[in-house]
Formats: C-alpha cells, sequence, structure tokens
C-alpha cells in the first residue's frame, strides 16, 4: 500500500507540494500539448482532486494556453528551475493532473491507460493492456475503476 500524503517537488526543490488522496487515475497523454511541455513523447500525469493539493514550500508560477479541444488550461511550474508540477483548467473543475515525475516515491506509478494516442509518436508502443482513447475521453470511468483495481491505495 502507498501511503499518503504524497510528496513531491521541483527539481531544484524550491517548490513542494503534497496531496492528501488517494489520485483517481494515472495514464499516458500523447497530446502535442504533454510532448512539448516535456520535451518527450508523452507524460504520465496523476489526476487528483484539487481540493487534496496544496504546495507546501515556495510559489509556483503559472503559465496558461488553450488546449487542442478548446479548453482554457494552466500550468504551475517551478519559477527558478522550470519544473512543470500540475495542470488545471479554467475555469476550475475540481481535478487537477500532477506530473508523476515529479513525486518523490514514483515507484508505484502504473499507468492505466494512453489518451490522444492519435498524437502518439510512431515509435512509441502501446500496450494492449491498458486502455485507449484517440483523444480526450468523454468518460473517465473505465480509467478510474482500472486504477482502484490496482490495489494500492486503502479503500
Amino acid at each position: 500500500m502507498v501511503a499518503l500524503p504524497l510528496v513531491g517537488g521541483c527539481q531544484c526543490g524550491a517548490l513542494r507540494y503534497a496531496i492528501t488522496q488517494p489520485p483517481l487515475m494515472i495514464y499516458n497523454c500523447h497530446c502535442t500539448n504533454c510532448q512539448t511541455i516535456g520535451g518527450g513523447a508523452f507524460s504520465t500525469p496523476l489526476t487528483v482532486l484539487e481540493a487534496s493539493f496544496a504546495f507546501t514550500r515556495g510559489e509556483p508560477r503559472i503559465y496558461e494556453w488553450t488546449s487542442d479541444l478548446g479548453n482554457r488550461r494552466y500550468g504551475s511550474f517551478c519559477g527558478a528551475c522550470g519544473s512543470r508540477i500540475a495542470h488545471g483548467q479554467i475555469p476550475a473543475a475540481g481535478f487537477l493532473s500532477v506530473r508523476s515525475g515529479t513525486l518523490d516515491d514514483t515507484s508505484w506509478v502504473e499507468p492505466v491507460g494512453d489518451i490522444w494516442t492519435r498524437s502518439a509518436q510512431p515509435w512509441v508502443v502501446l500496450s494492449n493492456d491498458r486502455l485507449r482513447s484517440e483523444q480526450q475521453p468523454t468518460d473517465y470511468a473505465p480509467y478510474i475503476e482500472r486504477f482502484r483495481a490496482q490495489g494500492r491505495f486503502p479503500g
């Protein structure tokens, strides 16, 4: 079992955060935004309730953009080292996508699906064991159920 709170931060340590409730799900996002932001083929965010996330050290800088679907989004990042920590939506949807690589302990992180696969890099091999969506799913319930079935958190 993974213990709460989940804690993490940026590369230089100026920003630290805590997550007090279990994530709802973890997936790989292959959208062009995640590719550009992270400089890689995809990101692996964990979705958390916004109310369960708090910065415990430092104040993040914020960058806003419009997503591929036309939604207003924002990213919280460290103004010193540039590490992206979390993404949210404007107006707030009650959820945040937290970059799993910023957690202090990533040993338990295992994505249950892949989204925005239509923009996945051609050399990325998508597992048949994970859920898939060509763009942003309209229903995340199967992702949430699959994550809960992993049994990493009590309840």
